[in-house]
């Protein structure tokens, strides 16, 4: 990101091409989940990092697999149980968070997402969705007070609103099938419509700000020149990450909802996923 620093002599507003020109450097988090370490999820994971880094970016990374991730949810996240009778998430995930008793890979995760202006996930799609591992990331690092029922407000602050508000999402998704098979019309159906849960839920329910998803289809056939360009047009996402609009979902506090029901006047005589986008 470019600013400009400006003698205090100069007008207001003084010309940038008066001023001496400085790059902030952003903090960015990227989470990738694959065992293969020549895959082509991590060829863009290095891609990233490589590219950040030149900008002077922070680069902070969240290997799942490299970290041996524990993807299950489980009795094992809560050291320090208030039921040990009867193992209730929400009550169990909040007391943890509240005392500063969760486990010390969660409260990692969280000061990495807190130290955070954009987070970038790079994954497969397999079987129409991320894998179990980066499931189970979500499932840990999300305790509630922290993604959820923040402030102990229930779910006032959510949908737009949250303690990742301000923060930057992109999705870099490798896709084994075609782009025809995903299309709008296709057999597995659009792309954006399967990742919704990912996109509007996971990211965007904590406040982020979420940007189109950057997809590579026909990943097992791809030549190596086709492989050059898909990463050509991942440098040009990375160089704009910061400056491109991110999906426009509706805030739950924007004033289009009612208890939590689209109102009507809003997108007439439609339904589904996409009536929450403000297209």
């Amino acid at each position: 990101m470019i600013a400009y620093s400006c003698p205090q002599s100069l007008a207001y507003p003084p010309s940038k091409f008066a001023c001496r020109s400085i790059r902030v450097s952003k903090t960015i988090l990227i989470v990738y989940a694959h065992p293969e370490p020549t895959s082509l999820t991590r060829r863009f994971v290095t891609e990233t990092v490589q590219i950040l880094e030149r900008q002077g970016q922070t680069v902070l990374q969240s290997d799942l697999y490299g970290m041996g991730w524990k993807a299950t949810f489980d009795e094992h996240d809560f050291p320090n149980r208030i039921n040990n009778d009867r193992l209730g998430f929400i009550q169990e995930s909040q007391h943890a968070y509240a005392t500063h008793q969760q486990t010390q890979d969660v409260a990692a995760e969280q000061d990495k997402l807190l130290a955070a202006d954009a987070v970038i996930f790079h994954f497969p799609l397999w079987w129409f969705g991320m894998p179990a591992i980066l499931k189970g990331w979500i499932d840990r690092v999300y305790a509630y007070g922290f993604a959820y029922g923040y402030k102990d407000e229930g779910n006032r602050y959510r949908y737009g609103d949250g303690i990742l508000k301000g923060k930057r999402a992109l999705l870099s998704v490798m896709v084994g099938g075609p782009a025809e098979d995903y299309s709008p019309r296709g057999i597995n159906g659009p792309l954006e419509e399967l990742l919704f849960p990912i996109t509007h839920g996971a990211l965007f329910f904590p406040g982020m700000d979420v940007l189109p998803t950057h997809a590579v289809y026909g990943t097992g056939k791809l030549s190596k020149v086709s492989v050059a360009k898909e990463l050509a047009a991942w440098r040009l996402r990375l160089e704009n990450l910061f400056n491109e609009s991110p999906i426009p979902f509706r805030r739950q506090n924007g004033g289009e909802y009612q208890q939590n029901i689209l109102a009507d006047h809003i997108a007439m005589g439609k339904e589904g996923l996409t009536i929450h986008i403000d297209h």
